[in-house]
């Protein structure tokens, strides 16, 4: 049990969540809420950084999930919490994203989040991903209108910025700097706008992008598109970076570069043997036998090797696949067939009873069942020692 489920519900995620979940959650939110998808959300984007940086950290996590926030206010967490722009960043590899720019000379990074299934790391394929970015204008070649019209801005004579001084008591002048208003920040004045792009010097540009999914490729892995992100006049070109993003499988779970599936067996499947076969993410069938008298038990587990995930360096050569079996007993059983099981399968035994010792019969629990006894509980405490309802005597 947990204190607290705020950071979880801002993340969407239960609190029984693995590590992998957690880094999901994140980053389908932190992509969908990042303030600039969504100005109206940075106070959203802001929680959603805060609730994956506290549930990160195990140390963090640990005081979150016994005290709350309230524990972590009063240094139970260490630290303060840091920048969101500085998470996503750390998160996305550094490459600005969405965010600020490590790199003044460059343009930031334009991420896209790209869905696959799980066959398709498997098998490897091509994806087409359609683009929108901003290019320099082909007609003003970036400068927004005729080179001749641009001059000066005379409210900040080229600056882009000004300066205004107010008293704000006797002998105390306060100095205010803010982007001027009249050219934007730009410095610049064009008086003949390009018709083209009406003087914001870039238009938008459609691009139909192939991604090419490689065999072994995982969850979260990214794939960068070299210059292919907005452009601005004087800087490097963006990049383009695709996340890849796992699609759950119906029957298959991925683990590193193996593969998990849970198969079902009927109580004689397992106690007397049966003739079983999967299907894999490429078509093929792989039979396999549980050999009479081979006991395969609840929850045990069987591994067909080199039948798991490809390596993404060594594509031929494969993880394993881990069977995990679970035993499906019989509602009821034929009384006529009880004393020949009984004979058949081991391990029955006669308990001595003692004499003194108290008869009762057990009955199913009912999914309502702890909910009554709660009820129960609640009523006996509202109405206190000594105050039940007695019978009246004469």
């Amino acid at each position: 049990m947990v204190k607290d489920t705020k950071f979880y519900d801002v993340l969407e995620v239960p609190p029984t969540a693995s590590e992998n979940e957690l880094k999901k959650a994140y980053r389908k939110l932190a992509l969908k809420y990042h303030p600039d998808k969504n100005p109206n959300e940075g106070e959203r984007f802001k929680l959603i950084s805060q609730a994956y940086e506290v549930l990160s950290d195990p140390k963090k996590k640990e005081v979150y999930d016994k005290y709350g926030e309230e524990g972590l206010k009063e240094g139970g967490g260490g630290g303060g919490m840091h920048n969101p722009m500085d998470i996503f960043d750390m998160f996305f590899g550094g490459g600005g994203g969405f965010g600020r720019s490590r790199e003044p000379t460059k343009v930031r990074d334009t991420i896209h989040q790209l869905t696959v299934k799980l066959e398709h790391f498997y098998n490897g394929t091509t994806k087409k991903l359609k683009v929108k970015r901003h290019v320099l204008c082909d007609k003003c070649k970036g400068i927004g209108g005729n080179k001749d019209s641009i001059a000066d801005c005379t409210g900040c004579h080229g600056h882009g910025i000004q300066i205004q001084r107010a008293q704000i008591a006797p002998g105390f002048i306060q100095q205010v700097q803010r982007t001027c208003q009249e050219c934007k920040g730009e410095g610049k004045i064009i008086k003949e706008l390009c018709k083209s792009c009406k003087g914001k010097k870039r238009v938008e540009q459609e691009e139909i992008l192939e991604v090419h999914i490689e065999k072994g490729m995982k969850d979260g892995q990214k794939i960068l598109f070299k210059n292919k992100g907005d452009q601005e006049p004087g800087l490097e070109a963006g990049d383009i970076v695709i996340v890849l993003d796992e699609m759950e499988n119906e029957k298959f779970t991925r683990k590193d570069d193996n593969l998990i599936l849970i198969m079902e067996l009927k109580l004689v499947e397992a106690l007397c043997g049966c003739t079983k076969y999967i299907e894999t993410l490429d078509g093929r069938q792989l039979l396999f036998n549980l050999l009479p008298g081979e006991v395969i038990k609840h929850d045990d587990s069987r591994v067909i090797q080199g039948e798991g995930m490809p390596h993404l360096r060594h594509p031929d050569e494969k993880g394993d696949l881990i069977v995990h079996f679970k035993v499906q007993m019989p509602d009821t059983i034929p009384v006529k067939n009880i004393d020949k099981m009984s004979k058949m399968l081991p391990g029955k035994s006669e308990p001595l009873i003692p004499d003194d010792a108290e008869h009762f019969t057990m009955t199913p629990v009912s999914d309502d069942h702890f909910q009554r006894r709660r009820r129960m509980n609640y009523d006996d405490d509202e109405m206190g020692p000594g105050q039940r309802v007695q019978c009246q005597t004469q």
